[in-house]
């Protein structure tokens, strides 16, 4: 599948972009790109000490840089960060030029996978309703997206169906 629009994963830290947009890139023989980890590799830090060292609001800002500049390479499946979609430039982006799944998990789910990961700066040590705030808080963005995936219950193989069915 060769195309002008990518294919862009969102939703909340822990959904699974990462490894679903992996497993949805080698079917389609396409490039893929995970924002955190090309943030990571760009700037030799880890997420967790780019929060730490220079702050959530440069992270933000270098984000936004780079997540922009990636949407400029045609035909490839970019995983976003999980709060990369409330920012207003990535998404009017995002939603003009390309198609976008949300990974919608449920929120006791969410909560497992990343209530104790200290790779995760805003989910460590946060209390389970400061969680759930969040994820509601955010939902509210995701839920702009072209297609929403509901992954509860369902294997990685039968979410990489539905989204080949639906390309």
């Amino acid at each position: 599948m060769k195309s002008d629009r990518n294919i862009v994963f969102l939703g909340m830290m822990g959904s699974g972009k990462t490894s679903i947009g992996f497993l949805v890139s080698k079917k389609l023989k396409l490039d893929f790109y995970d924002v955190d980890h090309y943030i990571e590799n760009k700037l030799k830090m880890k997420i967790s000490s780019i929060f730490k060292n220079k702050g959530e609001k440069f992270f933000r800002e270098y984000e936004e840089k780079i997540t922009l500049e990636l949407m400029k390479i045609k035909g490839i499946v970019v995983s976003l960060g999980g709060g990369a979609f409330l920012n207003k430039n990535i998404r009017n982006e995002v939603l003009k030029n390309h198609i976008c799944f949300w990974l919608k998990t449920k929120d006791d789910i969410l909560i497992q996978r990343i209530r104790k990961s200290a790779k995760r700066p805003l989910a460590y040590n946060v209390s389970n309703s400061d969680l759930q705030i969040m994820i509601k808080n955010r939902n509210k963005y995701y839920a702009k997206a072209q297609n929403k995936i509901d992954c509860n219950n369902k294997t990685k193989k039968e979410i990489v169906d539905k989204i080949l069915d639906i390309i």
